[in-house]
């Protein structure tokens, strides 16, 4: 299925006057489309008779249309339609509430009537509207691969609402319609044993989740939105959306949906509770704030034949192909004739839609073809990985979180996009402290991520200096996780592992396999010496029993031959570059044979990673271009993210013209997705 984009973007102008900017994207294209005059348009929005009128939802359509489709914007509106119709697209509309004007999200969009026929305009496949959030302080949204999803649904029914003045919630019910809304899907309870307390609702999203169905009251306090969840005792814990949003950002794997459900105690829903619905229109942009890739809420008291309705054919076309809009589109369209049916509304981050990808398989939906190829080269011991930070994230979490952290601690002045650059951050800190200070909160850091990700036995080894810590860590990822990336590495009967990373966790692997690993640290600058196994044996020469771990990038024993900073990637290419001239290279040749004459396999970079681009830049030196075109070279892109790669097929473009004229081949999703595959590949083979 294709899509046609239509950003829709308005900004305050002044009380309840708006610019509205326009960008549509077609599917078999990368420009944007220009509408109509390509200026901005001027609308206008009268709130208070807008919110009065919401208890005549198709009136409040009818003039929320007024008001929208002045003539600019009927005209640019039908050019997006005739357009996504001429590519047999369906329209994707994003609405974007500006930073000036938040309160466009108050507004009930989901009742807009049609210009031409005056009918509700999102009921169908061919229009899929959200409220689309993106701002550059928002962090960055990662897709996980697509995998047998697990859901919790969770409800809070606090023993003294009568205090209150609240109705009582239906926890059975509620958890009841959930169970029956998901179907197959495995499905974990909570509040019907035991207290939905939010320290319990968080133990259980961080045994893993991946849909979250929350079902409690909602108020508001000083202007700022509450959720009613319980103490251990069963009594009310008026909880700050705040409070939640802080312990979601926490989780190394937040839900991928999270859906808002209003309490069903107002009967058949013919009474809106206005002040459910703007505690949820309030909550809703908050989490997808806080990384949550996509949220639905209730507007307001749903009645539960519209729920019983809409939930199951959300949650039954959602399995068909991850595609959020799509899905709920066709939901709401069972309940087109609901007095209702505008009540569910999404929000999300996601320019796809899609709430998940499929590892391994490109924007048009081709296959990675290269296995067959990849294997022959493993076999014929003429591979060569490249390891980059994204090996990391089951032991770290991402590098780009951790520099977030450092910036946030040392006050890093810069623009947001480079707070999460570790080369940019460290910089900072390498000139506004020093490096001693540079080194040490790194390791705290480090350490601080280890215990984020459950390795706080590891981090915190009394007396342990931090690549002790990591050595412990990763040998207790590697004994309770057969498919652990170095794991499956090892067992690979390859000669050398070029890595960017500054810990042993790739020799600890190998010698764990039976191997004797040889760990060589690059000699890219006279600031240090490492002694190596070249001093002894001169003509060493790495084999599959005893392999060569060569790190490019420096070694924590080695602290000033840690490539850090920016003005470490800068001599550090300079360094690299001058080993052409140098008889005898102090680079060993089978290092550079490897960088050549061998099929690379690049796993754990981001394209617009520093660490990435001076890897290739290092590869692109070397003499040889011709012969890395004998062979095919596999890029795992790490992390499918929505931020960094908006157009995955524009990203292979430009990967391949970095990379000169040698074959390269995009594997899109994590490291770990890849070398699972592979294992099981290669067993088979």
């Amino acid at each position: 299925m294709k899509f046609a984009d239509l950003e829709m973007s308005l900004h305050k102008r002044e009380e309840g006057k708006y610019s509205l900017e326009m960008r549509l994207s077609l599917p078999d294209s990368d420009a944007d489309t220009r509408l109509g005059s390509g200026e901005p348009i001027l609308v206008e929005f009268d709130f208070p008779t807008l919110q009065v009128m919401i208890a005549d939802p198709p009136e409040y359509g009818k003039m929320l249309a007024e008001s929208l489709f002045v003539p600019e914007m009927t005209t640019a509106f039908a050019q997006a339609r005739a357009s996504a119709a001429a590519s047999q697209a369906s329209l994707r509309i994003r609405i974007m509430a500006g930073p000036t004007a938040p309160e466009i999200n108050s507004i009930y969009w989901e009742t807009l009537r049609d210009p031409q026929d005056k009918l509700p305009l999102f009921t169908g496949e061919n229009i899929l509207p959200s409220r689309y959030i993106s701002s550059a302080d928002l962090r960055p949204v990662s897709l996980r691969p697509e995998g047998n999803l697990k859901a919790l649904a969770a409800s809070a029914n606090p023993s003294n609402l009568a205090e209150y003045k609240l109705a009582p919630v239906d926890v059975a019910g509620e958890i009841a319609r959930a169970e029956e809304s998901l179907g197959a899907i495995p499905l974990e309870k909570l509040g019907l044993t035991e207290p939905c307390t939010l320290n319990n609702l968080f133990t259980k999203l961080r045994a893993g989740c991946d849909i979250l169905y929350l079902a409690a009251h909602g108020t508001v306090a000083n202007n700022e939105p509450r959720i009613w969840l319980q103490n251990d005792d069963g009594s009310a814990a008026i909880v700050k959306v705040e409070d939640i949003i802080t312990r979601l950002r926490e989780l190394q794997n937040p839900p991928r949906l999270i859906v808002l459900a209003s309490c069903q105690s107002a009967g058949d829903g013919k009474i809106i509770n206005q002040q459910a619905g703007r505690v949820l229109q309030a909550f809703g942009p908050r989490l997808a704030q806080a990384g949550i890739p996509a949220v639905i809420a209730m507007q307001g008291n749903i009645s539960m034949e519209s729920v019983k309705k809409f939930l199951p054919a959300f949650f039954t076309e959602l399995q068909v192909d991850g595609q959020i809009d799509r899905a709920l589109a066709v939901a709401r369209g069972l309940i087109r004739d609901a007095h209702d049916f505008w009540m569910p509304v999404l929000f999300m981050r996601l320019r796809s839609g899609r709430i998940w990808y499929v590892p391994g398989v490109g924007e048009e939906g081709e296959e990675f073809e290269k296995w067959p190829t990849l294997l022959s080269s493993i076999q014929g011991g003429q591979c060569t990985p490249i390891l980059g930070p994204g090996l990391y994230e089951p032991l770290l979490g991402s590098w780009q979180d951790m520099a977030e952290s450092l910036a946030e601690k040392f006050h890093f002045p810069f623009s947001t996009f480079l707070r999460n650059s570790m080369p940019n951050v460290t910089q900072y800190i390498s000139i506004n402290q020093d490096l001693n200070t540079l080194f040490m909160a790194v390791e705290e850091s480090i350490r601080g991520s280890m215990r984020q990700h459950n390795q706080t036995e590891a981090a915190d080894l009394p007396g342990a200096q931090l690549l002790e810590a990591l050595t412990a860590g990763g040998k207790a990822l590697r004994d309770n996780d057969p498919q652990e990336q170095h794991k499956i590495l090892a067992s690979l009967p390859l000669r050398i592992y070029i890595t960017t990373n500054y810990d042993d966790l790739m020799a600890d692997a190998l010698r764990e396999a039976g191997k004797s690993p040889e760990v060589v640290i690059c000699p890219w600058s006279e600031r240090f010496y490492a002694p190596s196994v070249y001093d002894s044996e001169p003509g060493f020469n790495p084999t599959p029993e005893r392999p060569l771990v060569y790190h490019l990038f420096g070694h924590l024993n080695t602290p000033d031959s840690m490539v850090l900073t920016e003005d470490d990637y800068f001599e550090f290419l300079m360094g690299f570059t001058a080993n052409k001239k140098r008889t005898p290279p102090v680079i060993p040749p089978a290092v550079l044979r490897a960088l050549t004459d061998s099929a690379l396999l690049v796993l754990g970079f981001h394209l617009d990673d520093w660490s990435f681009r001076a890897l290739f830049r290092t590869v692109m030196v070397q003499p040889g271009a011709a012969r890395r075109g004998r062979y095919s070279h596999v890029g795992v892109q790490l992390e499918l993210d929505e931020i960094r790669n908006a157009s995955p097929k524009r990203a292979r473009q430009y990967l391949q013209k970095y990379f000169g004229d040698a074959q390269i081949n995009l594997y899109w999703g994590k490291s770990q997705d890849f070398l699972s595959e592979l294992a099981l590949r290669k067993r088979k083979a």
